[in-house]
């Protein structure tokens, strides 16, 4: 399996529309990723750091896929329109991390 993170680094006065995040984008991700191996879509809201002080990021989602290649081929074939959906929701450049989960 692998997880594709993506994470929205905390920023004064930075915009996210967490509700949103949640209930449209996670829907959106769903919908288009499903057929390419999209298992799951779990979504984070950030608290706080271990030390009890504000999160390095505000929110993170994390998305299984049964390959590498099928996330590659759902963003060929939907990325320009899921990352047009983010600019609903936030104005913060999110960051992606790739991992390949070891069980």
């Amino acid at each position: 399996m692998i997880r594709i993170t993506v994470s929205y680094p905390s920023a004064a006065n930075a915009r996210f529309d967490h509700e949103y995040y949640r209930d449209r984008h996670r829907a959106l991700l769903l919908e288009r990723l499903a057929a390419h191996g999209l298992a799951s879509v779990e979504i984070d809201r950030c608290l706080s750091d271990g030390a009890g002080k504000p999160p390095p990021v505000v929110a993170a989602a994390h998305m299984m896929f049964e390959s590498l290649d099928g996330f590659q081929a759902g963003m060929a074939a939907h990325g320009r329109e899921i990352m047009a959906d983010v600019a609903r929701y936030t104005d913060i450049t999110p960051t992606v991390l790739i991992s390949e989960v070891v069980r």
